[in-house]
């Protein structure tokens, strides 16, 4: 079997996207062996209400504005005597390039190498693994797909929304299928329902989670136990967590999971919820009365799993305790990769 040479991650700027796939590539381990490239949009003034374009056409509408105005001079930067253009929000990550990639893939699976006594000889090596995730890389993705379709194994984590051929593997929560459950089919109006997607169940190369894909598992909780202990190790016990919003300078999130005993944690965090549910810890949820359609269908199975309880203010935590199995999502997830991958002739590094 055709080891995988190499893994891509196209991201689009979210860090809740961008968390999943880097999850996903830890669970594989190739954490430490991939390349992130951006799909990025236009950004400030008239473009920002310009987001519900695909990305392709809003970049098009971007440039004749710009040619209408006359702004069509790249900037550039000088380095090692070459003068190289650049984006106008330039991150240090480089733009998702379909072609590039694609090219890149063909080239690493099959290319020749000059040996002792200048021999060319002809090397195969494995195929590409890319991961994506996030409604702005569906088309650049499925572009790298289409034009070396031999060469990449391609993973998009949530739900594309059609044109499932066109990926090898989809990761995707459950309830993004919500309209095919009798919960569904009574809560969302039929006239209505006919036009949210996905219009069809789950196909054979659908892979349903509970929630989302992250990077939380037993060695960076360790790691994080270690890094926060002296802030946040040292509190008084028992420790009930409560995230608000974004901190001020390095991020506790990781050590705030590491050594919680509990946490309370708003309904609306899929993301955060998926994350705490994976620790094994009591986990609360305020406002989960209030969600609707699939939010509904996602805690009614965390309750179910006796993951989560509802915050009501009145409970003790110093002697309120719960167990559960532990969400573990990335990890069959990326189960799910390796089988895919062995279909196809191909294995992990």
């Amino acid at each position: 079997m055709r080891a995988v040479s190499k893994a891509v991650v196209i991201g689009n700027g979210v860090a809740g996207a961008e968390n999943q796939c880097l999850g996903l590539l830890r669970a594989l381990g190739l954490s430490r062996r991939h390349t992130l490239y951006r799909v990025t949009r236009p950004r400030g003034g008239i473009n920002d209400r310009l987001r519900w374009l695909p990305v392709s056409l809003h970049k098009k509408l971007e440039h004749a504005m710009k040619w209408i105005h006359g702004d069509l001079q790249p900037r550039v930067c000088y380095k090692w005597n070459k003068v190289t253009s650049f984006p106008a929000n330039q991150t240090g990550i480089a733009e998702a390039d379909a072609e590039n990639i694609a090219r890149a893939a063909h080239e690493t699976f099959e290319k020749y190498v000059l040996g002792s006594f200048f021999v060319l000889y002809f090397i195969r090596e494995g195929p590409t693994l890319v991961v994506a995730s996030g409604r702005d890389t569906i088309s650049t993705a499925s572009s790298i797909k289409r034009l070396a379709p031999e060469n990449v194994f391609l993973v998009q984590i949530q739900h594309p929304r059609s044109h499932l051929s066109r990926f090898d593997l989809v990761i995707t929560p459950r309830h993004d299928y919500f309209t095919f459950t009798p919960e569904g089919q009574k809560q969302i109006p039929s006239l209505i329902r006919r036009w949210i997607t996905p219009y069809n169940p789950p196909e054979g190369h659908v892979v349903l989670t509970l929630g989302s894909l992250h990077q939380v598992d037993f060695s960076s909780l360790q790691s994080a136990a270690s890094a926060w202990h002296d802030e946040i190790g040292l509190l008084p016990k028992p420790l009930l967590v409560v995230n608000i919003g974004g901190p001020i300078g390095p991020n506790p999130h990781m050590g705030h999971l590491a050594l919680a005993d509990s946490f309370v944690i708003t309904a609306d965090s899929i993301s955060m919820l998926s994350e705490a549910c994976s620790t094994g810890k009591p986990v609360y949820v305020i406002g989960a009365e209030r969600c609707t359609w699939k939010f509904t269908e996602f805690h009614r199975s965390l309750r179910e799993r006796s993951m989560v309880r509802p915050f009501t203010g009145k409970e003790n935590i110093s002697t309120e305790r719960w167990t559960y199995s532990p969400l573990n999502d990335t990890k069959e997830g990326a189960g799910a990769v390796i089988n895919a991958l062995a279909d196809r002739g191909w294995r992990l590094p």
